[in-house]
């Protein structure tokens, strides 16, 4: 089994830790496989694999990557880098290690995945940037405009924990934390149920870092950091009733017309073009005109996140809508 060999000083100083990058990773992890694995993620994958799809099949490399990446009961390490021990990690300052990765690490990374030598097309200098460039993408299109609910669902799940392990220690706040894992006793953490050589975590830094999908992975970095990724609790992990997305006034779509308003008013927090399709059930091309026109006007602006643009209103742009709801 996998069995983590810990001490009372390594409990003593673990902390749980919300990291957007862990969570974007999870996402890609679900949009790879295309099965949702809990309710919650349904409607999500109805709207986002269809762009995922369509990315990688424009990027055979990455697509060849991805699969080469997820081996059995194993994700390339360079995927999957330890958050750092002092606060909540900054989403670009964690990919930005996935992108610093160098290439040898990636293909000895990928080797042991793929349990074999790693296929020509692979022999390549950029697949660490190329695996940053879809993480980006993945954090831009499909997790961004979903954070804020989603940064919620790990909070509770880590306020629930925490309520466990005072009431009934470490056993109680790490059962069913993720498939195969319990806390056996006499300083010993089982992790998972794969026949992996036990591993010396003593006096370690030890991180539990919960994702709202159900997939989960552990990774360790250098000064000797460890961490646990692990699916949000299953209560926690059921879909929200998303709040209905917010109509244009009346008198703001008089003014600018109905269909550019709604897109106005959805830009209160900054939105990809897919993401304002699937919100408005407009078209691309009637969406880019609106953009286009509220864009000459002053009323959005936009900037690049990875391989995507986001929009988001300007000030005169709030007063505007502001104005308008008031009347």
């Amino acid at each position: 089994m996998g069995l983590w060999q810990v001490n009372a000083d390594t409990m003593a100083g673990s902390r749980f830790v919300v990291s957007a990058a862990a969570e974007t990773t999870a996402c890609m992890f679900a949009l790879q496989k295309g099965m949702a694995t809990h309710p919650g993620d349904r409607a999500w994958l109805d709207v986002h694999s269809p762009a995922y799809q369509a990315r990688l099949a424009g990027d055979p490399i990455t697509a060849l990557l991805l699969r080469a990446a997820w081996g059995r009961n194993w994700i390339a390490d360079f995927l999957t880098p330890t958050p750092p021990g002092d606060g909540d990690p900054a989403f670009l300052d964690e990919i930005g290690r996935v992108r610093r990765t160098p290439p040898e690490v990636v293909h000895a990374d990928l080797e042991v995945c793929l349990r074999r030598p790693l296929p020509a097309a692979l022999r390549r200098d950029d697949l660490a940037d190329r695996a940053a460039d879809l993480l980006e993408w993945v954090w831009a299109e499909a997790v961004l405009p979903y954070w804020p609910r989603r940064r919620r669902i790990l909070e509770a799940d880590i306020v629930a924990r925490t309520r466990h392990l005072g009431q009934g220690g470490w056993a109680a706040a790490l059962d069913d934390m993720r498939p195969g894992m319990r806390w056996l006793g006499d300083n010993r953490l089982q992790i998972n149920t794969h026949d992996y050589p036990p591993r010396d975590v003593t006096d370690a830094q030890l991180m539990f870092v919960p994702v709202t999908p159900r997939w989960g992975w552990v990774s360790w970095g250098s000064g000797r950091r460890f961490c646990v990724v692990y699916p949000c609790s299953g209560l926690l992990a059921e879909p929200e009733p998303e709040p209905e997305p917010a109509r244009p006034a009346d008198a703001l779509a008089r003014l600018i017309g109905a269909g550019r308003a709604h897109v106005l008013t959805l830009l209160d927090t900054p939105k990809s073009t897919s993401h304002l399709v699937a919100l408005t059930g407009q078209g691309l091309g009637s969406v880019g005109r609106h953009l286009k026109i509220l864009l000459d006007a002053g009323l959005v602006q936009r900037r690049r996140s990875g391989l995507s643009v986001l929009y988001y209103r300007t000030d005169a742009g709030a007063t505007l809508t502001q104005s308008s709801n008031r009347a």
